[in-house]
């Protein structure tokens, strides 16, 4: 593995691991809580947690009630604050802590970072509920007025107010912003100002009690506000240990980032519950930057910055992950959830057609049809969308043009599921066509070259185009995402239509919807030819067949795996990663399925072909965004058709070089 070249150096790639815990809790037991708050640190420094969040107040319990006025155990819970840090940084972590203060005289509920073997600074509690079973006013002083800037804490002065940012020495992707439980619950909830100021990780104790629905309301709450924050949100709640004397707590601890939950604790255990998550604030930096709305809005320069180291040790490219990664992003594991996608893909696709076709009143359109894939989808999508508009499918011309590779059986599905549909089928050979263009270019048709193939998907675009003038229809073209990223694709051939339907689905999705229509949509014979398309190899069946029919030309043997590009494009286009990075993470996804060598490969191949095949995007026709990735020079992607790839391949080569083996693909 490449273990020993600081490529991998986790705080490099932004990754940061945190754990929202529930301890056991006595109420006011302050000794027993720190000794079940050192218990979990020491648990959570065993699985390379690097920062902890505790509960609000929890060194005290939340429910003392008018204990709280007791100096004794305000004493007790201060004094914990040294002994505490002295633990954390044992354990090579940092922590957060729910603690009440007596400070000039006024009490407040607060949060204590304790870091580097210290109190590194303290935020006090802004919002305080007196609505219900809540009555912190109480107790309790809200953090609306002047507050002192420091406070004296184990004879030492530590920051004190709710203007602080804690940025970490040790990664420049992470800053910290604290609230506390109701602080979220308010209608501008201080994240927001924290995150605006530059905090990526938001950490709230909270002690929020159980009724019926509130877990999932809770739940909602912080995964949108890690979304509309730009942010990862820690939530860590009070647990079962609580008083039950009027209401119930469960230990309900979350942790979100930008509107994805990654992990959350069991609810409703006495003993220690923990969840564990690794935290992409990289990731977190790379959205700000991109997000206008982020951009545009005013960063609070009033706030104080405390930095602080962050320990843990670093367990290298052999970690996996603690986060949810998908080997195929665009492609949900969970079969309901992944026709849901087909489903809204399928509608996006036909109803921009649709649009289309109503606005330039065509009735008429014409589509080559290979019996692979795209083409399928692509007639499929035409289909739905006559329908839409009450149009005769028999304006659907769809066009098979056999040629040198064609195979019977793609030929025969083309021509079955056309009929099927209601099309108009046409067959045009083009062998007769483009053996005369060879003679008038001087081309030896036994050189299986690059104008061998070309000149095929030429004069089928040529046919489909003078075809759709003859009708006075348009031209839906077939080509993917997938294929517009790598340059997979004829320049002025496939390359062009005049509407790309399936310009935002990558080659993974395509598949699928395919699936789902046979599913979905389809039954008897025409369910039966899209399920043996689905099945059928990947080709542009451009190079003569062998004995038997046999396929000489199989596109992922020539560019690769399909769900290998997929990946990385995700990962390049969606989130900016680096290729050090997007390795990183792809030997875990696909560990077992493809070595270390074949991985750099087809990345290497990757920035090359993505880079060098700009030039194609940058003309390619009109067609639907569907996802969050896309590439149409008109709205996710502007990018120099002369762009140099030097500095991506240079880190390529040097994660060959760590691991000593494979090499970076050349052109074909």
């Amino acid at each position: 593995m490449y273990e020993s070249t600081g490529l991998f150096d986790r705080s490099r790639l932004g990754y940061l691991r945190v754990a929202t815990i529930a301890p056991a809790v006595r109420v006011a037991d302050v000794a027993y809580n720190v000794e079940q708050i050192e218990a979990a640190l020491r648990e959570a420094a065993g699985q390379g947690v690097q920062l902890a969040v505790f509960p609000e107040l929890c060194i005290t319990a939340y429910s003392c009630a008018d204990l709280f006025y007791q100096g004794q155990l305000l004493a007790a819970a201060s004094d914990a604050l040294p002994r505490l840090a002295q633990s954390a940084s044992i354990a090579g972590m940092a922590c957060v802590v729910g603690v009440p203060l007596m400070v000039a005289g006024r009490l407040y509920n607060c949060a204590a970072l304790l870091a580097d073997g210290h109190v590194a600074g303290i935020v006090p509690k802004r919002y305080l509920p007196t609505t219900g079973e809540f009555y912190e006013q109480r107790w309790f002083t809200a953090a609306d007025r002047s507050l002192p800037p420091t406070v004296a804490i184990g004879g030492v002065q530590a920051p004190f107010g709710t203007d602080l940012l804690f940025a970490t020495r040790d990664m420049p992707d992470c800053v910290l912003g604290i609230e506390i439980c109701e602080d979220l619950w308010a209608v501008e909830p201080p994240s927001g100002r924290l995150a605006l100021a530059g905090a990526t990780l938001l950490i709230n104790p909270s002690a929020s009690n159980e009724l019926l629905g509130k877990a999932e309301y809770r739940r909602d709450l912080v995964r949108q506000q890690s979304a509309r924050c730009l942010a990862a949100y820690v939530y860590a709640g009070a647990g079962p240990g609580e008083s039950s004397t009027d209401v119930v707590y469960s230990g309900h601890g979350l942790i979100a980032e930008n509107g994805t939950m990654l992990a959350e604790t069991e609810r409703f255990h006495f003993a220690t519950q923990m969840a564990v998550a690794d935290l992409d604030l990289q990731r977190m930096n790379h959205e700000r930057v991109r997000n206008s709305s982020f951009s545009q809005a005013a960063g609070d320069t009033a706030l104080r910055t405390v930095y602080f180291g962050l320990f843990g040790a670093d367990e290298g490219a052999a970690a996996p992950v603690n986060r949810p990664l998908a080997r195929t992003p665009f492609v949900p594991a969970d079969p309901a959830r992944r026709a849901h996608h087909c489903r809204e893909i399928f509608s996006i696709q036909s109803t921009g057609l649709a649009k289309r076709l109503r606005h330039i009143g065509a009735q008429r359109v014409t589509i080559g049809v290979s019996g692979g894939l795209d083409s399928t989808l692509a007639l499929l999508v035409i289909a739905h969308a006559f329908d839409t508009l009450g149009l005769d499918r028999a304006g659907i011309v769809a066009v098979t043009m056999p040629g040198f590779g064609t195979t019977a059986r793609t030929r025969g599905n083309a021509e079955r599921l056309a009929e099927d549909l209601g099309a108009t089928l046409r067959v045009i050979p083009i062998g007769e066509s483009v053996r005369l263009h060879f003679r008038d270019i001087g081309h030896d048709e036994g050189v299986h070259d690059v104008t061998y193939e070309n000149a095929q998907a030429r004069e089928r675009t040529q046919i489909l185009m003078d075809l759709a003038n003859q009708v006075g229809g348009l031209v839906v073209g077939t080509g993917d995402l997938s294929e517009a990223a790598l340059g997979w694709m004829t320049f002025n051939g496939d390359h062009m239509s005049m509407y790309h339907v399936n310009a935002g689905v990558p080659k993974t999705l395509v598949r699928y919807l395919v699936a789902w229509c046979a599913d979905e949509l389809f039954t008897g014979d025409t369910a039966a030819v899209l399920r043996d398309i689905v099945d059928t190899p990947i080709t542009p069946e451009l190079l003569p067949l062998g004995a038997g029919e046999q396929l000489e030309q199989k596109t992922e043997e020539t560019i690769g795996p399909y769900e290998l590009h997929d990946f990385f494009l995700f990962q390049v286009v969606r989130y900016q990663f680096a290729p050090a990075k997007v390795f990183y993470l792809a030997q875990q996804a696909f560990a077992g399925v493809y070595d270390d060598a074949v991985i750099l490969k087809w990345l290497g191949g990757f920035y090359r072909r993505f880079f060098a095949q700009q030039f194609k995007r940058s003309s390619m026709p009109d067609g639907p965004k569907v996802g969050s990735v896309a590439l149409s020079p008109r709205g996710d992607w502007r990018m120099p058709s002369d762009a140099v790839s030097a500095l991506w391949q240079e880190e390529v080569g040097r994660l060959e070089d760590a691991g000593g083996r494979g090499g970076v693909m050349r052109d074909s």
